[in-house]
């Protein structure tokens, strides 16, 4: 296609930018290994640091040997509560208090197992990790508590986490059809391919890392705020980051490298082992669930309960708010539901990818299926009787609700009309085949962002924004956004993204992330459009530049629910003999908003449903009740889905327009997720006729369930 311009504006039609799929702008660089992380960024006079982790659970240190390890050959220093500098201890950032973890060394306290107890410092890793190894703590060992389930005392009712609407009670007695059932999820683990890593130095006088995160300026801020600088006195740039998934904020390692690197005057590189990982950087509590529902005879809800509860860890709280799920899916005459913690001797959780929504779906599309088989009724058919027209408990408008549009095409593509409703009658060889679907939903949300927009005087543009490419194509996204608001093709537009000193922005979190950067790259380049020149060399040597923040533009929007939505549905082969469960195929349809690149958008929905069915079929983290400790804190140990285990998936949408809202976009990072256990677990049900309320469905889950169908086991 031929471009004519007249000083930086396009007279002809540009290629499309949104909604044409297009591969991601720093693809090369990553095939090729020129893109560089945040342990691979080169740097003279680079020292490395080793954590040393606590192997009690509950106690206080008695003594360190540091002496002997002092030296060993290549240790440069050895940081602990007796010698590292005091951090502030009230620190409140952007998104709330940091992991209590960033109190690293500032106390002789063990108050869980993997609490960092020593820094290592050495001139290489190899010589960093043996005198970390070395390193003599000694303990005095308390009593300490880790055990989890729905029966065990301590639990309470965090603030502003119930919501009652109507009398419950008397709705589940005047109904025809009830359900009481109980559901649970284990400890779960982020696994992100790239492990955490920082390196941090002096340099000019300002404190500046290279960093594995989530947000550059959240990171930025609370360390300054952490160590008692000046916000500009901190610099954080993380420009490429393999996986984060909710545990890339602030953590112990990115502090105690702030000490190393002030102590010895180099950069100092901490980069953590996977086990390190699973101990220090948060997790997915587990979840104990149990769901009350009762319906007319026409599956009219009358009563819908949800309770949840999960463990925290006795630093802070950290709620798992899956009770929140019900609260925008289904109409019901009477509503209750709540989240309940307990806290125990264990690290804080913190989000995992689709908090909440992920093990919530669970609980209650399981439920779901279950009492449309009570009600002999097809689960879409008690779903669509349900949909409500306002959002069910806040009575506010939805800004856009096509769940039925969802289920409608996927029951088309997935070929749903054809199944027998009645459960284990379909074999194939030695295998059981089932069915099953459940909903999705998760919401969309946005938060106050800057950007900038350049127009250079070589007639392209640059766009700076402090967002986060985590994997999932932000950088693509943003570029495609500023070119559609610009009018011009993608190839002239640059983003440059990840460095705090872009001003503040949203992090990569919440499914609000393009959302959020989009709608200030797409204001700042409107209203730099507008401002441009039309003659042919008018923009000066340094460009023209216009920045935007997004506060005022998010607080006029008008009040209302605003969610992704979508279905799920699965087929499953179950072999009873052995206990082995295969999704054959998924496919999931979703109403997400004005989709910008639907080759990553695509990415994002299946790299979801993947995720789902590894919590399905496969996830599990076990806690040794006598230490306190993990058991297999690897891959070996941990199990996810491999390329083996995941089949055909398909993900498609629909049309899903709001206008009264200026940007159109949802957040599809995590509704992939959501539903996806529940509809293969349903399909299991379907396969094999016995419910499985327990993920992961094992083969030893299965088997033991084969037993209690035929009434060999008691």
């Amino acid at each position: 296609m031929t471009m004519q311009t007249t000083g930086t504006r396009s007279t002809t039609a540009k290629p499309d930018a949104i909604g044409v799929a297009h591969t991601r702008i720093e693809g090369v660089e990553k095939v090729t290994g020129a893109a560089k992380y945040a342990a691979e960024v080169p740097f003279a006079e680079l020292a490395h640091g080793w954590l040393v982790l606590s192997p009690v659970a509950r106690g206080r240190i008695r003594s360190i040997d540091e002496e002997a390890v002092r030296a060993l050959p290549g240790v440069l220093t050895v940081l602990h509560h007796k010698n590292a500098p005091r951090v502030n201890d009230d620190v409140v950032g952007a998104l709330g208090r940091p992991d209590p973890i960033v109190q690293v060394f500032q106390h002789d306290r063990v108050p869980h197992a993997g609490w960092p107890v020593a820094l290592v410092v050495a001139e290489t890793s190899e010589q960093a990790r043996e005198a970390a190894e070395a390193l003599v703590v000694e303990y005095d060992e308390e009593p300490h508590d880790v055990s989890f389930s729905a029966g065990r005392p301590g639990f309470y009712t965090p603030e502003d986490t119930e919501v009652t609407k109507g009398d419950l009670e008397a709705e589940l007695a005047a109904s025809a059809v009830t359900l009481d059932a109980s559901y649970t999820t284990p400890e779960q683990h982020h696994g992100a391919m790239e492990p955490h890593a920082v390196t941090v130095r002096w340099e000019g006088g300002r404190l500046e890392l290279f960093d594995s995160n989530q947000g550059s300026k959240w990171i930025a801020d609370d360390l300054a705020n952490l160590f008692s600088l000046d916000l500009s006195a901190v610099r954080v740039r993380s420009e490429h980051v393999g996986g984060a998934f909710g545990s890339k904020g602030l953590r112990a390692h990115h502090v105690a490298a702030v000490m190393a690197a002030t102590e010895l005057h180099r950069p100092v590189r901490v980069v953590l082992t996977r086990r390190q990982v699973f101990a220090t950087t948060g997790y997915r509590s587990p979840t104990a669930q149990r769901v009350r529902l009762g319906a007319d005879p026409d599956g009219r809800l009358r009563a819908f309960a949800h309770e949840h509860q999960n463990l925290t860890s006795n630093l802070r709280e950290f709620v798992e708010g899956g009770a929140g799920f019900g609260r925008s899916m289904y109409d019901a005459v009477a509503h209750h539901t709540v989240n309940r913690v307990v806290p125990v001797d264990v690290a804080t959780p913190t989000w995992m990818r689709a908090p909440g929504e992920a093990p919530g779906s669970f609980g209650v599309e399981s439920a779901l299926d279950e009492l449309a088989e009570r009600l002999g009724m097809d689960p879409i058919a008690l779903r669509a009787r349900n949909e409500p027209t306002v959002g069910p408990v806040s009575g506010l408008p939805f800004a856009g609700r096509n769940l039925l549009g969802c289920f409608e095409e996927g029951a088309r593509r997935f070929g749903w009309a054809e199944r027998d409703p009645r459960p284990r009658v379909r074999r194939e060889g030695r295998w059981l085949i089932g069915t099953g679907t459940a909903a999705s939903t998760f919401p969309s949300g946005a938060a106050p962002s800057t950007a900038s927009v350049t127009a250079e005087a070589d007639g392209t543009f640059t766009v700076r924004i402090t967002a986060s490419d985590v994997g999932t194509g932000a950088r693509t996204a943003l570029t495609l956004i500023a070119a559609d608001a610009l009018d011009v093709a993608p190839e002239r537009v640059t983003v440059r993204i990840a460095d705090s000193d872009f001003g503040p922005a949203w992090v990569a979190g919440g499914s609000m992330g393009t959302r959020s950067w989009g709608w200030a790259v797409m204001a700042a380049s409107r209203e730099l459009r507008e401002r441009l020149p039309l003659a042919p060399g008018e923009i000066p040597a340094d460009g023209i530049t216009v920045r935007t923040d997004t506060a005022e533009l998010i607080a006029q929007l008008a009040q209302k629910e605003r969610y992704s939505f979508g279905a799920q549905f699965a087929e499953v082969a179950v072999d009873v003999a052995t206990g082995e469960v295969r999704v054959r195929r998924m496919l999931g349809v979703f109403a997400a908003g004005r989709i910008i690149n639907p080759l990553t958008a695509r990415s994002q929905f299946t790299g979801g449903m993947t995720w789902g069915i590894s919590m399905a079929l496969h996830e599990e983290a076990v806690r040794d009740e006598a230490t306190g400790g993990h058991v297999g804190a690897d891959f070996a140990g941990y199990h996810v889905a491999a390329n083996a285990d995941i089949p055909e998936i398909q993900a498609e949408w629909i049309e899903d327009p709001d206008p009264d809202d200026p940007v159109g976009i949802k957040g599809i990072g995590e509704i992939g997720i959501v539903g996806t256990a529940a509809a293969i677990a349903n399909a299991v049900w379907h396969a094999t006729g016995v419910r499985h309320r327990d993920l992961p469905i094992r083969p030893d889950r299965v088997l033991l369930g084969e037993a209690r169908r035929d009434g060999t086991h008691a």
